[in-house]
């Protein structure tokens, strides 16, 4: 099973299949003339299975479904060109019917999901005790089985899928023996809804989905009901045919998952950050995890490869095929490897090289910033570049922040570093102006601009008016705000207003104060001195802070120096990494 930063990086279940909930869209091919639902079945014997749909061979050749369903008719027909037959979704409810519609009209069918806590593998919240909590599992019976009879009878459904890394997802709930009892309750109650469903609907397989094959054990003593398994596999899906073999399994299985080596399977770049696979690697990624499935005949059903998305964040530009609704190198491998023919197709650029000029281990905050890019277009159309970067390895952030640049020239794209020190990330993309797009990400080190002068507040006793002394990497004294330490903080209490204050031991005349500030930063406060530590003297006020680092020019004497704050920049405290001060 993989780590658990795997969940960091994947949209969760409930924001897609949330998006269903989101204008839906009513379309006229849903009357009483519409066409009877097919009957899909699961037939042949140990290791010569087959998936038939109306009595002829279906192989799943699918991606999992990102758009909401009020776009469905605007991306169906897309899919389709793509060789599409199936999509699959982690959530099945009145909102469906929009999406199930447009895709049974563009002869697509739908792995539908039914979402069960604790979904999403490591780091899902939810927990559920599926020994004893007999309300949970009875509401999601009722609300799986309503509707399955609900849309048994539309030809849009292929399968229902039932829960998705759950079995994973439960060691954040549970260890031990407890643990494994619960996997058991799990399995045994996906198998009760398996059994549920066959009784309703005779006409459709059910799955069930978790993530890589631990799952598959709990699955063999507990579900025989299932009709197949169902697995999400990205870096190691080559390996499934061997441990298929090794576990003696008698059921077939479809990859409800894979692609591009994940977050959580690549070796860490020089930052100590995932090393994120340039796109031709993740478009070689669906292009390989194709051949291992279909290499594994009569046992490999097909997959909904992982993600027809346009999420435009940290995860979308990891594994999304069109973010933003441009389309990558990624979306043209799918296409051929489901055998449609790309060779007329104007496809997007390909970038070889991005490098930090002056090396990304230790880039100043604030500062310029040269990226350096080579870049070329297949169809020699003209490359325009965007420069955007992203805090995840700091506040956990997905959000991409476009940045102002300058072209230099040559592929050199000039722009201001982060003023916020740690690891982030720098995207470049480049675009050919026909709705397609390369993007390549490197991780740079930001540290606090360099200060001509002596730090004479460094290991010097500090005072404040309060700290934090517990919890996360507390307790935060003030002795840490001054011991040269970007991994140690001062943190205050929640409340204006707050002081921290270092001690120069003698009368000392300083010309520069630097503060490096955490995540709780001060949009307002004021830089004293003092002689005797009781009566104060302003030398700077601030009034519009914004974090990051604070490198102030001042001129200033005293034995003391104080940063007194009075206005709160978040609904946190305060909380400082260094205060430094100068001569």
């Amino acid at each position: 099973m993989p780590p658990a930063r795997k969940r960091t990086l994947r949209p969760t279940a409930p924001l897609i299949a949330g998006a269903l909930t989101i204008g839906a869209l009513v379309l006229p091919a849903q009357t009483e003339a519409q066409a009877a639902g097919s009957v899909v079945k699961v037939t042949g014997s140990q290791g010569n299975w087959q998936l038939t749909v109306d009595g002829s061979p279906y192989q799943l050749k699918g991606l999992t479904w990102g758009p909401s369903a009020a776009d469905a008719e605007r991306y169906m027909p897309d899919l389709a060109s793509m060789g599409v037959n199936t999509i699959r979704t982690w959530g099945t409810d009145a909102s469906s019917r929009p999406l199930l519609d447009s895709a049974a009209a563009h002869g697509i069918k739908v792995v539908a999901g039914f979402w069960l806590q604790p979904g999403g593998g490591p780091g899902s919240g939810g927990c559920v005790d599926y020994v004893t909590d007999t309300s949970y599992k009875n509401q999601a019976m009722s609300e799986f089985t309503n509707w399955v009879s609900t849309y048994k009878d539309h030809p849009g459904v292929l399968m229902w899928d039932v829960g998705n890394e759950s079995v994973l997802g439960l060691q954040n709930c549970y260890s031990g023996d407890q643990l494994e009892r619960e996997r058991d309750a799990y399995t045994g109650f996906v198998n009760d809804v398996a059994r549920k469903i066959h009784g309703i609907d005779p006409n459709h397989p059910v799955t069930s989905t978790d993530a890589w094959v631990g799952a598959w054990p709990y699955f063999k003593k507990n579900a025989p009901d299932l009709d197949l398994y169902a697995v999400n596999a990205y870096n190691a899906v080559c390996d499934i045919k061997s441990a298929w073999q090794q576990g003696g399994y008698t059921k077939p299985y479809i990859v409800t998952e894979t692609g591009p080596a994940g977050e959580w399977e690549v070796p860490d770049d020089a930052n100590g950050v995932p090393q994120e696979p340039t796109d031709q690697a993740k478009a070689d990624g669906y292009t390989r995890a194709w051949g291992c499935i279909t290499g594994h005949q009569g046992v490999a059903l097909g997959a909904t490869m992982f993600h027809y998305g346009t999420e435009y964040d940290f995860g979308g530009i990891w594994f999304n095929l069109l973010p933003a609704g441009q389309k990558r190198l990624s979306y043209y491998a799918v296409k051929r490897a489901y055998g449609k023919d790309t060779s007329h197709d104007n496809t997007p650029p390909v970038i070889s090289d991005l490098t930090v000029e002056g090396g990304a281990g230790s880039v100043q905050a604030g500062r310029d910033l040269t990226l350096a890019v080579r870049a070329t277009d297949p169809d020699g159309d003209r490359i325009s570049y965007e420069v955007l970067d992203n805090s995840k390895y700091i506040d956990q952030s997905s959000q991409l922040n476009s940045r102002s640049f300058t072209d230099l020239g040559g592929g050199r794209l000039r722009v201001t570093a982060p003023d916020r020190p740690g690891v982030w990330k720098v995207y470049v993309k480049a675009t050919d102006g026909r709705g397609n797009v390369g993007v390549e990400t490197r991780s740079i080190r930001v540290v606090p601009p360099q200060v001509n002068g002596v730090n004479v507040a460094l290991g010097k006793p500090a005072t404040a008016s309060s700290y934090q002394t517990g919890g996360g990497d507390c307790p935060c004294t003030a002795a840490n705000a001054v011991d040269g330490k970007l991994d140690t903080r001062w943190a205050s209490d929640w409340s204006d207003p707050q002081w921290i204050q270092v001690d120069l031991g003698a009368g000392t005349t300083f010309t520069h104060v630097q503060l490096v500030w955490e995540t709780a930063y001060a949009k307002g406060y004021t830089l004293q001195t003092s002689d005797d530590g009781q009566n104060w003297r302003t030398v700077r006020e601030v009034t519009d802070g914004n974090g990051g680092v604070d490198d102030l020019d001042v001129t200033g004497t005293g034995r003391y120096v104080r940063v007194n704050t009075t206005a709160r920049g978040t609904a946190w405290g305060y909380s400082l990494y260094e205060f430094g001060v100068y001569k």
